[in-house]
């Protein structure tokens, strides 16, 4: 990263009320490098990745209900088997998928969305840091790489010269869009309070401050104040932000969405407004569930039903644009395929992934599945990493890009991908 694109990446993080302490996750690194493009770029599809902190339950979402030994080591959380009160929705003879996330059937049926079975990162670690680092990095088991496999992506797309190319939805700038090219960070609030750059005081003393600068803080500042504007355009759906908060004195402090399902239709509709957004990121915790995780209701099935409905208002909100786009769910790992004392499951190591998009090969699950018998599971006790989360990933990604297999070795480096794998997860 120059200095140019860390004073934007500064001004469109300070814009978006980022403590300083956050911005040293963005200082250069020299040593990593754009590439020489040398395959047919797809420029109008774009790469939407969702990550799941605390390593959500797969059991949990694509529920195995055919195999009896689910419900024997699950006596207390296990999803009810389709047609019983609370329970799966059957997707076929073995699996159905949990009924908070009825919003997504739609997606299921018209063919795509789809899940891959038994998919992880390889590394054994059973902590949430180092297993999000790994994922994130796209090279687990090493500590030292200073970019983010969804930086290093952009670094292979044409530079539109967007402000809000890289769109990162969060509090923070997260591993995985670390690195040389800058993002535009979005930082939503459930009440809509204004930031404390929309202050007018705030911001005309800003604007004051590099008013007629003409070098590289100067130039910083301003694309960043434009990513802002852009993002503030396009996600407001009710006007500016003196109408917004007339509005929401008119809901008397109710607020009108939960977090994520607004999530979903704003960045459906930034998406869709603003073409030259290339990647974009969100964030969502809550998923570490050790302690009553409940089962068709409780506490997992309320983070999934704000997810399901979340990605369902994504696909209707990007419109069109859905056909171009690729969706990804991940978390760092799975969890324990028994239930613990506490009525809840331990880390485990494979999960699986989701993917959406008109160009997905849906309503199937891929992946190989031996089971959940003891023999099948990995050190006795979790689901088996079968398929390297890169070689889902990295093919996918590319195939819909239009990346070359050399760039795409600049993405997940140190690895040898399996590009059929990948491949045949999106339509022929």
């Amino acid at each position: 990263m120059d200095r140019r694109e860390f004073l934007k990446a500064f001004g469109g993080a300070a814009l978006a009320g980022l403590a300083p302490a956050c911005l040293a996750q963005l200082l250069p690194s020299s040593a990593v490098t754009a590439f020489a493009l040398d395959g047919k770029v797809n420029t109008t599809n774009k790469v939407v990745v969702l990550f799941l902190r605390g390593a959500i339950d797969g059991l949990s979402v694509v529920v195995p209900y055919g195999d009896p030994r689910y419900y024997q080591v699950r006596p207390k959380i296990a999803i009810a088997k389709p047609g019983e009160e609370l329970g799966a929705i059957k997707l076929d003879g073995t699996f159905g998928l949990h009924p908070s996330l009825a919003p997504l059937m739609p997606l299921w049926q018209n063919k795509t969305l789809s899940f891959h079975l038994n998919c992880g990162s390889p590394d054994p670690t059973r902590s949430h840091f180092d297993a999000q680092d790994y994922m994130e990095s796209g090279v687990p088991g090493t500590k030292v790489v200073p970019s983010g496999w969804m930086n290093r992506l952009l670094s292979q797309l044409p530079n539109n010269g967007s402000p809000v190319r890289a769109l990162n939805v969060g509090t923070t700038t997260p591993r995985i869009l670390q690195g040389p090219i800058a993002s535009a960070t979005y930082a939503p609030s459930p009440k809509r309070k204004p930031s404390m750059v929309e202050s007018p005081y705030i911001a005309r003393a800003f604007e004051k401050m590099y008013d007629g600068r003409k070098d590289d803080l100067g130039n910083a500042f301003a694309q960043g104040m434009e990513a802002r504007a852009t993002i503030t355009e396009k996600l407001s759906d009710q006007g500016t932000p003196e109408q917004m908060q007339q509005m929401t004195a008119a809901d008397q402090g109710a607020i009108q969405a939960t977090k994520f399902t607004g999530f979903g239709r704003q960045l459906g509709k930034l998406i869709r407004e603003e073409p030259k957004v290339q990647v974009a990121f969100v964030d969502l915790g809550g998923f570490d569930t050790h302690v009553n995780q409940g089962n068709g209701k409780g506490q997992l099935a309320n983070h999934l039903n704000v997810l399901g409905t979340g990605l369902s208002e994504l696909a209707t909100a990007l419109g069109p644009t859905y056909q171009n786009t690729l969706v990804l769910v991940m978390s760092e790992f799975g969890r324990t395929v028994k239930e613990n004392g506490n009525a809840g499951t331990d880390h485990g190591h494979g999960n699986f992934i989701w993917m959406m998009g008109g160009a997905v090969a849906g309503g199937k699950l891929h992946g190989n599945w031996d089971g959940i018998g003891q023999n099948s599971l990995y050190e006795g006790r979790d689901l088996p990493v079968l398929t390297d989360f890169r070689s889902v990933v990295g093919p996918m990604v590319a195939e819909h890009m239009g990346l070359s297999k050399v760039q795409l070795a600049n993405i997940f480096p140190d690895y040898k991908l399996n590009y059929s794998t990948g491949t045949s997860l999106l339509k022929s």
